[in-house]
């Protein structure tokens, strides 16, 4: 019998020296119980197995989750590591407590975009809203590497309209 594919796949999980795993856990079960297929690697997750998962599994998104406050630094440079393994395209999302000290969200949000993520989210995000984009953002990505990222596997020419 073929088991049913899932239109959506993503990479989850906390980076770095993060061990708060019980939201990264709710979040696998909500985007779960949405269809997409969520490849949860679970607390302390390096960049480079960020990646490697996203590349295995032919990921349309990476998510990444940080509590501790550190994301900042865990971050740096993920897109340009991306962009080096053929993932140039990947969507990434990031959310949670990701910087020490008090700011101002939009301050946080515009950092993260400027460092090459696609969406930043708050600790006290709507998980529908981040379903409803993640749904959208992916559809809106998908001409670009033929729905999975298809360049991380030597395929780089585009579909032209």
């Amino acid at each position: 019998m073929l088991e049913a594919v899932s239109e959506y796949r993503v990479i989850l999980g906390v980076i770095g020296a993060d061990c708060h795993a019980v939201g990264n856990k709710i979040i696998a079960a909500v985007l779960g119980r949405t269809g997409i297929t969520v490849v949860n690697l679970g607390v302390m997750v390096s960049q480079d197995e960020f990646i490697q998962a996203a590349i295995e599994e032919r990921a349309d998104a990476i998510l990444v989750s940080s509590i501790y406050g550190h994301g900042e630094i865990d971050c740096q440079d993920f897109r340009a590591r991306c962009e080096e393994r053929g993932l140039g395209e990947i969507l990434l999302y990031v959310g949670g407590n990701l910087v020490i000290g008090k700011r101002a969200f939009a301050e946080v949000e515009q950092r993260f975009l400027e460092m090459g993520f696609d969406r930043v989210f708050p600790p006290t995000v709507r998980l529908e809203d981040v379903v409803e984009l993640l749904k959208s953002d992916i559809q809106s990505r998908r001409p670009l590497a033929y729905g999975h990222n298809t360049a991380a596997f030597g395929i780089t020419e585009r579909l032209s309209a």
